[in-house]
């Protein structure tokens, strides 16, 4: 018995032994991992129907409990992942599974729907562009879609695209408000789905930048710039790709809290979600040739720096040659053969003409041949 203690190792040695970025290996099923910087959870409610739409801030879990039995469609969201007694009190609530609580809360997550009887679950990842288009942020949305609730789980406050789903139901516009808690899900999926658009347009016009700087004026910076653009549109090709499967999959099979009427509304998005792969791909394939174009102006420029030195040199090196011979200095005394140009009256002058000349020439030529022309193959209008 005492070997057999001795096989295992206490908690503070695991802890030294492993730095885990999610659960640990061989933890229970429905394990909640919170990370030490997550923000403490606020709880806003909206609950609206075709007459009325009110909304309720800094809720605690067992109070939104009143609200989702009721004929008026409540949606419950959740900003933060910093609580795991909050959160494990909100599965409570809404009598999540545990599997389904581990998803929301360890993130990330692959994008994708599982269907639960009486509660559809949807994964999405959404893109939040940062200030100034220094790049974008990549969160989990996990919705929870029940008969007459919906539940949302975000990462951080403030910082989703929802906005224009809150104000149509503020102000009663489009049909939102005579709609289930399903077509609710639909608007909140269409409009994290729609944030890619403005992002990939950000993106776009960099790639443009990245082609005039690549083409004129290449750098060891511009490359770096490159890699950078490519690594962030596989971020968001990542992100989106599996959401084109879950939705595909949500269409094909259905759900008994999915409405005929709201499948219809999630092939548009669906739609949406094959041009943002398509433009994606696009821009991908730019920013690749972009590499092999920079690898190419790189080269060019070298050849062009090598073609003035071998311009350079070829006008020198006769001239090397006349000035290396007379540099000999031989006596004419002794045999008339010895450089007799050492004694002419115009021979110093005569040497500086043909040097000048053959220089001349020579510049003349290459001239005509346009090797001084602007080294640059591409010239903006």
């Amino acid at each position: 018995m005492q070997q057999e203690d001795q096989v295992f190792l206490t908690e503070e040695e695991e802890e030294d032994l492993f730095d885990y970025a999610y659960e640990k290996p061989g933890s229970l099923p429905g394990t909640l991992s919170i990370e030490e910087d997550a923000q403490p959870p606020e709880i806003v409610l909206i609950d609206y129907n075709a007459k009325y739409a009110t909304r309720i801030n800094n809720l605690t879990p067992e109070e939104c409990a009143s609200y989702l039995d009721t004929e008026s469609v409540s949606w419950v969201d959740v900003s933060g992942l910093g609580s795991e007694d909050i959160l494990k009190r909100l599965g409570k609530v809404f009598k999540l599974h545990p599997l389904v609580l581990e998803d929301v809360v360890n993130v990330p997550q692959r994008p994708k729907v599982e269907d639960y009887q009486d509660q559809l679950v949807i994964i999405t990842q959404m893109a939040v562009p940062k200030p100034k288009g220094e790049g974008f942020w990549l969160e989990q949305v996990s919705l929870i879609v029940g008969k007459y609730y919906l539940l949302t789980v975000q990462e951080e406050p403030e910082r989703d695209c929802f906005h224009p789903v809150r104000r149509r139901i503020r102000l009663k516009q489009g049909n939102i408000r005579t709609k289930g808690s399903d077509y609710l899900a639909y608007s909140l999926w269409d409009a994290i789905i729609d944030g890619f658009f403005p992002i990939l347009e950000s993106y776009g016009e960099k790639i443009e930048n990245l082609e005039d700087e690549v083409l004129f004026n290449p750098s060891s910076q511009t490359l770096g710039k490159i890699y950078q653009v490519k690594r962030e549109l596989l971020a968001l090709r990542r992100a989106i790709w599996p959401q084109r499967t879950a939705i595909n999959i949500l269409i094909r099979d259905g759900s008994a809290l999915i409405t005929d009427d709201v499948l219809v509304y999630l092939r548009d998005c669906y739609d949406h979600i094959i041009q943002i792969i398509d433009v994606i791909e696009t821009y991908r394939e730019l920013a690749s040739s972009l590499t092999d174009v920079y690898l190419s102006a790189v080269s060019n420029k070298m050849n062009e720096v090598m073609k003035l030195l071998t311009v350079i040199s070829t006008i020198f090196i006769p001239l090397t040659f006349i000035v290396g011979i007379y540099g000999m200095n031989f006596n004419t005394e002794i045999s008339p053969w010895n450089m007799p140009e050492l004694n002419w009256y115009w021979g110093y002058p005569l040497c500086w003409l043909i040097m000048l000349a053959i220089a001349s020439g020579l510049i003349y030529f290459f001239w005509r041949k346009g090797w001084f022309n602007n080294s640059s193959y591409y010239k903006e209008d």
